[in-house]
């Protein structure tokens, strides 16, 4: 086991994280002001962007170190589990080939939709039990609009189990 993971969900599954977390995204108007605040600081293309490239900038205080180290690590474990699942109802020939680039895919759908889609984020941890409780997981699920067209993205971030 890395000790890069240590802290695994422990630190991040809690009420005060994950208002800091969505307090970026929680709606329209957020989106628009986070979407401004990533232009601005030239640091990030919207077209191509990661899962936690843009975390540090939208709330500089909030990851933190420790913060960074676990996305990292979660973006190499995600990067190596296979994926089945459509982006989205509206476009479901688009599967991207990891749980990664489904991430990466669901998110950049969120900041490049006009008008932009709101992102509900949380993060689980695994049990003791769970099929490969040693392995980030990630749950993704969409709000969707009478027309079929997303309204909300809800992430979770699922941690590895750590005793």
């Amino acid at each position: 086991m890395s000790n890069v993971s240590i802290f695994a969900g422990k630190i991040y599954n809690n009420p005060t994280f994950k208002a800091a977390m969505n307090v970026h995204y929680a709606d329209v108007n957020a989106m628009r002001t986070s979407i401004q605040k990533l232009k601005d600081s030239g640091q990030v293309d919207l077209a191509t962007m990661q899962y936690g490239q843009y975390q540090p900038i939208l709330a500089p205080d909030a990851p933190g170190t420790r913060w960074l180290r676990e996305m990292g690590f979660a973006r190499v474990q995600l990067a190596a589990q296979p994926n089945t699942t459509a982006l989205s109802n509206d476009q479901p020939g688009v599967v991207p080939l990891t749980k990664c680039d489904l991430l990466d895919a669901c998110l950049r759908k969120c900041f490049n939709s006009e008008p932009p889609i709101p992102i509900t984020i949380d993060v689980a941890e695994k049990n003791a039990n769970s099929a490969s409780p040693d392995l980030h997981d990630v749950i993704l699920t969409w709000d969707y609009g009478t027309d079929g067209i997303p309204t909300r993205l809800h992430f979770t971030m699922v941690c590895p189990y750590r005793s």
